[in-house]
């Protein structure tokens, strides 16, 4: 029957290029059989492998509520419907662009302008990686991706557009800083396996890593490029989930001040996925300084773009300037609480983590817990995290870490109470892995109730707690 089947279909409808039997969604996998509920399934698996924005829910509900005719499905906006639901030219609603354009620049601080008319919209970031990867490359090219890196780039670029990826390798070292050794390895070894390399793909802020690319970092990756004649491409998914120093730089900031750069060579992904935490609204973004790629993937677009209710909506949201203002700042200082909440919750019992100051994750080290140092050794702490302590959390091989022993985990898509409980699980599973007594076990529990409401302050936490989808629908996360 599987042989019939492989006759049948098309190679792409029967590999594995979607990448889903990667460790990163068995986690996910395993939180579906077995997802926690604080009431209904106390033991289930807590989903701490999904980074989502859950944290400020109250502040978008709150202006959905105050403005019901943003929305051409309420008694208010009714009278737009006619006009929003019939064909928009596939450029996408000029209100849209417009506000879309003018959010990218507040998170930035202002300190760049983008052009309305080079924005090409794309069902979420997954879409508008992709639509680059068809406009930059061939089948069999590749681009430069620094470790660790996103495991659904490996779908989002090459599944269907047949292009390679090619890892550079960074080090915790120096913090898995990218270095121009590195680049230029990974260059050479791509060369030699006669592989042609058609630009460098960074991600920042970082996922997994949390951490933001200093100036130096991206002006020595433009220069490379440049060297190159290669092309640049900066995911910036997650601008605004920097919430302490260092501030967010965008490669605009860095282009506007390089003249020798080529602006043809520069694309900018992004979403408001994270940022705002709309992932269901599958609004991604391509900017391009490079007109051909905008009027190519333009025309790509029509098979992904966003519904024009969902335009409409996020264009009168985004052009609401003391809501954005308000969102922006209150979303930065509700991550900074949580990521506190995190990071010394789990200092608390000897378990570091990455210093970072951005993104919905902390960089966990758990080499110490390893019985050997090898990426075996790593599934095997892993699967016990998932099966024993219940926990998805995502290993560092799923991000092509180079070192084993690195895990990402997921804070700001849960309320207050299962961070606890997540955290109360972590301190036990440690305990009992380092032979401490379960009185002392007892005593730290108590310490991360107290050092929770400390830190909480009175800043109050999105309450929300929704069951997870399946991961095959989760694109970005």
């Amino acid at each position: 029957m599987l042989r019939n089947q492989v006759q049948l279909l098309s190679k792409i409808a029967t590999n594995d290029g979607h990448g889903e039997k990667s460790p990163y969604f068995d986690g996910w996998k395993a939180y579906d059989s077995d997802p926690y509920h604080p009431k209904e399934n106390p033991q289930g698996v807590i989903q701490m492998g999904l980074a989502e924005n859950q944290l400020s829910f109250d502040l978008v509900q709150e202006w959905v509520r105050n403005n019901p005719k943003s929305s051409i499905c309420t008694t208010e906006g009714a009278d737009d419907f006619k006009d929003i639901a019939l064909y928009q030219d596939y450029h996408g609603l000029p209100q849209f662009r417009n506000a879309v354009a003018r959010f990218m620049e507040k998170v930035r601080g202002n300190r760049v302008r983008f052009d309305p008319d080079r924005i090409v919209m794309s069902g979420g970031a997954t879409g508008a990686q992709e639509t680059l990867s068809f406009c930059l490359a061939d089948p069999g090219d590749a681009f430069l991706v620094p470790t660790p890196y996103y495991p659904g780039n490996d779908r989002d670029l090459t599944w269907r557009t047949g292009v390679k990826l090619v890892p550079v390798v960074c080090e915790s070292s120096n913090k898995f800083k990218i270095t121009r050794e590195a680049l230029e390895s990974a260059y050479k070894k791509a060369q030699e396996s006669n592989i042609k390399v058609k630009g460098l793909l960074l991600n920042n802020p970082s996922n997994p890593l949390g951490t933001v690319l200093d100036r130096e970092t991206l002006t020595d990756s433009l220069n490379f490029i440049t060297e190159k004649n290669i092309h640049l491409i900066c995911d910036e998914i997650y601008s605004a989930t920097v919430f302490s120093e260092p501030r967010f730089i965008s490669i605009a900031e860095i282009i506007q001040e390089n003249e020798n750069c080529n602006p043809d060579l520069i694309h900018i992904i992004y979403s408001l996925s994270k940022d705002l935490g709309f992932p269901g609204f599958r609004v991604g973004i391509l900017y391009s300084y490079n007109d051909a790629v905008v009027n190519c993937a333009r025309k790509m677009s029509s098979f992904g773009l966003v519904s024009t209710q969902t335009q409409h909506l996020i264009a009168s949201m985004l052009s609401d300037d003391v809501f954005v203002d308000k969102f922006i700042s209150e979303s930065a200082k509700k991550l900074a609480i949580r990521h506190a909440v995190m990071s010394q919750g789990l200092a608390q019992v000897g378990i570091g983590s990455l210093e970072s100051n951005s993104g919905l994750f902390c960089w966990m080290d758990l080499r110490k817990l390893l019985k050997e140092q090898t990426f075996e050794a790593e599934m095997e702490l892993w699967h016990m995290i998932i099966y024993e302590v219940k926990l998805n959390i995502s290993p560092g091989a799923s991000f092509h870490c180079s070192e084993p022993g690195w895990y990402r985990v997921c804070f700001a898509n849960m309320d207050d109470e299962t961070m606890r409980v997540a955290l109360r699980r972590i301190h036990k599973f440690v305990m009992q892995k380092k032979g401490v007594e379960r009185k002392q076990c007892r005593r730290n529990k108590l310490e991360i109730s107290l050092s929770f409401r400390r830190l909480d302050g009175t800043h109050k936490m999105s309450p929300h707690h929704s069951p997870m989808n399946s991961p095959l629908v989760r694109a970005r996360t």
